[in-house]
């Protein structure tokens, strides 16, 4: 398990490092566990986009054992991301009418039935996380 954990912190460093942090929405907290998005392409544009969620605890493991659904409005029905294995990376595609003003909704639940809503403003993707 110690491995694998820092597999996982590798991989998040090497994707961070290697970016020019377009692509990557502000990190939001709930509880102690910090959620990171990513799209895909780094420009999102119209069309279907791809959104990594990565959620860690606060001494930064993988948290897994979450259902995470996503989309880009109140209009579209929620869709169920795909784990990543044990690696606390969630993954969907959403179709974005417009990258400029649409809000990506973000439903973590974890088994026992507690669950929160995380808003992501897509625009902050064309930005970076430090917002310019």
């Amino acid at each position: 398990m110690k491995a694998l954990t820092v597999i996982w912190l590798l991989t998040v460093a090497l994707l961070v490092a290697c970016g020019n942090g377009r692509g990557t929405l502000p990190a939001q907290k709930w509880g102690e566990n910090i959620v990171q998005v990513e799209v895909r392409p780094s420009t999102p544009r119209v069309g279907m986009n791809e959104f990594l969620v990565v959620v860690s605890d606060a001494r930064r493991r993988p948290v897994h054992d979450l259902i995470v659904s996503l989309r880009a409005g109140d209009d579209q029905k929620w869709r169920q991301a795909i784990q990543d294995g044990r690696t606390g990376v969630y993954r969907r595609a959403v179709r974005v009418d417009d990258p400029r003003t649409q809000i990506l909704q973000v439903k973590l639940q974890r088994r026992n039935g507690e669950e929160t809503l995380l808003r992501f403003p897509i625009a902050a993707a064309f930005e970076g996380p430090s917002g310019g």
